[in-house]
């Protein structure tokens, strides 16, 4: 167990919500080029799906049970239906493309291609490319707002973010921001995206009514991933080479401050109450738990080599990390303590082998004849 050798596995409570429940988590493993489902029921492995070459980006549609692999070596998007958990059905896109964003009404996915500098807009009923949408140079990502009216491309090339109008299928601006625009959000109500800029240490707040930057926000170095509060109200950043989190109140563009949280933080997520926010320290092979109203770190917790990406159960009661250099998911269950002297909240409950390099999760939830969550 390494470093884990001190720390005990908890007694596993796991969920029961009947016969028909099905949930899993989808892993996408780089290097083997295979996605591995986990069936959080049990939190044991259900099976292993061959995709295409590279997998990095994957993404769930919350209107029907599918799933969607974006593979970067083979230029295409894998959909796996969940009920199943096969692969029916490989759609083209461009070149090198690394994630896909589902709009809410689950009708269509967008995917940025970072070497053909365009954007693929696909209908997933059809399951076919509608448009090909011309953007900055190398875009990494494409995130569309809530409700589905604006897709916001941040292109890591030119230093710009591209505006797509989603009715229309045509780009509406394209602006300036700063250095190496990457990881993006939009506010729930539309309003605002803010863009982390790795190479210049700043976050672009954006106003999606006029298609102006509102500010340029300082934060730590290397702001590489945005985890937005789910009421809109407050944005973590986890800057990478400050070893620390900046917290933007996204009302009044403002950074409220910036704290130490662990080595190389990768990715924050926020739980469904707005009150916990759980952070992957890529450099210390730890997890941290930093509670929002308390304004301070709570717990931080050994967990596989390299962690990457973040999810939550359905429940909100496990945390599923991935782990990038040991080639497993480590899942740690929250709790409350039953006696006087039992450990923590937070507990590792096991660690799951899955393929080599993984680098994206998506967990969906749903009961069988049902379009799921």
């Amino acid at each position: 167990m390494g470093a884990l050798g001190w720390w005990y596995f908890s007694e596993r409570t796991l969920p029961d919500n009947g016969p028909s429940y099905r949930e899993y988590a989808y892993i996408t493993n780089g290097k083997s080029n295979t996605v591995s489902v986990i069936d959080l029921r049990s939190f044991e492995p259900a099976k292993t799906l061959r995709v295409g070459n590279e997998p990095t980006g994957v993404a769930a549609n919350s209107k029907k049970n599918e799933i969607y692999v974006v593979n970067t070596g083979s230029d295409n998007i894998s959909v796996i239906n969940a009920e199943r958990n096969a692969v029916v059905a490989t759609i083209g896109v461009h070149g090198r493309p690394y994630f896909i964003d589902v709009s809410a009404d689950g009708k269509r996915g967008y995917v940025a291609n970072s070497a053909s500098n365009n954007v693929s807009v696909i209908d997933l009923d059809q399951r076919v490319a509608i448009g090909i949408l011309r953007v900055g140079l190398e875009p990494g990502l494409a995130r569309v707002s809530p409700d589905g009216g604006t897709v916001i491309v941040s292109n890591r090339g030119d230093n710009t973010v591209s505006l797509i109008d989603a009715a229309q299928l045509r780009v509406r601006s394209t602006i300036p921001v700063c250095q190496q625009p990457e990881d993006i959000v939009v506010l729930p109500d539309n309003s605002k995206a803010f863009v982390a800029c790795a190479g210049a240490s700043q976050v672009a707040s954006i106003d999606l009514k006029s298609d102006k930057v509102l500010a340029l926000l300082d934060v730590g170095k290397t702001p590489v991933h945005l985890a937005l509060k789910p009421d809109g109200g407050e944005l973590m950043v986890s800057n990478f080479d400050s070893d620390s989190i900046s917290i933007i109140e996204t009302t009044t563009n403002e950074v409220s401050g910036s704290y130490l949280i662990g080595t190389n933080p990768a990715h924050g997520l926020v739980s469904a109450d707005n009150s916990r926010l759980y952070v992957s320290n890529f450099g210390a092979s730890t997890m941290s738990v930093y509670d929002i109203d308390l304004g301070k770190m709570i717990a931080s917790l050994p967990v596989g080599s390299h962690p990457d990406g973040l999810a939550l159960s359905q429940s909100q009661n496990y945390l599923l990390i991935l782990d990038s250099g040991s080639g497993d998911v480590t899942v740690i269950q929250k709790r409350v303590p039953k006696k006087k002297f039992e450990r923590g909240e937070y507990s590792l409950l096991t660690m799951i082998p899955v393929g080599e390099k993984p680098n994206n999760i998506v967990v969906k939830s749903f009961v069988l004849g049902s379009t799921g969550k």
